[in-house]
């Protein structure tokens, strides 16, 4: 057995945050060592957590949208990893679902990612990913994705989430779709030719 399916045991089994889960514990992650494409994303919603199926819910469906995936080369997990920085279903705020626990990234994210050598790309899903990842995060998350050129060299691509309830962020902002869409497909098509 390698040491990444070992690992990835580990993490299924994983009950640190058990008490603070009102579902109850159900990391989702997917990863192979062949993977070049990493997505960090917030943490499961109710849907993905029923399934197991990471990014299995309306913002599944937009985030292969902009990456022009269909669901099997997106689901490939010989090509892309799927790394939330929580990996189980946080519970529900007022606003939306509660923030990825705390616990979770460090305990696991260092010992997944040293098991994943191939990567050439992580794409950081929403603020959370990008406040622990970006070398130097801007002051918002719209900063972040507009100077998304300056987290290239490190191997980051910020992006916003891609939740419906996020509409209005992207209406307000057509030079995503202009500018920033385009860039990301031309990065993935280089990922995956192996340059």
């Amino acid at each position: 057995m390698s040491e990444l399916i070992s690992l990835l045991e580990e993490v299924r089994a994983c009950r640190l945050c058990e008490p603070h889960l009102p579902l109850g514990p159900r990391p989702v992650v997917r990863a192979a060592e062949s993977a070049r494409l990493l997505i960090i994303g917030q943490a499961p919603g109710t849907r993905v957590h029923e399934t197991g199926i990471p990014w299995n819910d309306p913002s599944g469906d937009r985030l292969r949208d902009w990456l022009q995936m269909d669901r099997d080369t997106f689901y490939d997990e010989s090509r892309i990893a799927i790394i939330p920085m929580g990996l189980c279903y946080p519970g529900r705020g007022r606003g939306g679902d509660l923030p990825p626990r705390p616990e979770c990234a460090p305990a696991w994210h260092g010992r997944l990612l040293a098991q994943l050598p191939a990567l050439r790309l992580t794409l950081l899903v929403g603020q959370y990913a990008q406040k622990s990842y970006l070398p130097a995060p801007g002051k918002t998350l719209s900063d972040n994705v507009r100077q998304f050129a300056t987290a290239l060299p490190h191997g980051y691509f910020p992006l916003p989430h891609p939740s419906p309830r996020n509409r209005l962020w992207l209406r307000q902002r057509p030079w995503f779709e202009q500018r920033v869409l385009p860039a990301l497909r031309e990065q993935l098509k280089d990922v995956f030719a192996g340059r």
